[in-house]
């Protein structure tokens, strides 16, 4: 007989002015949260978690609990963890230049439209 298996669950945060992303896993094996960035206090960690029981991301059991101690929540800081792979990066890529070079030459055009009005 096949157990059932929970599919993992994301949920991505970000906090721009501490320039931290933060995601949230919720598997069969407890919570991961992965931040970008070691920004967070040990209160401020708390009070995450606190706010991500009362939205319904995590189950409730883990209100109470501090952030790394056992049967808790896995805190883990890691900045590669959340950089744009490179199927991101180079259509993002490809789109920047093709939208340069696209007003580079309306304004060109709209500067000769500009230049032949005002000479004759």
């Amino acid at each position: 007989m096949k157990t059932p298996t929970v599919e993992p669950r994301c949920f991505g945060f970000s906090f721009p002015h501490l320039d931290t992303a933060v995601e949230v896993e919720l598997s069969e094996t407890g919570v991961i949260i992965r931040a970008s960035r070691n920004t967070f206090s040990e209160e401020r960690k708390a009070c995450f978690i606190r706010e991500l029981v009362a939205e319904g991301f995590i189950p409730e059991g883990y209100r109470r609990r501090q952030p790394n101690s056992r049967g808790g929540v896995r805190w883990i800081v890691d900045p590669t963890q959340l950089v744009p792979r490179n199927a991101v990066v180079a259509p993002t890529g490809r789109f920047t230049l093709r939208l340069i070079l696209s007003a580079t030459a309306l304004w060109l055009f709209l500067l000769g439209g500009l230049y032949l009005v005002t000479t004759h």
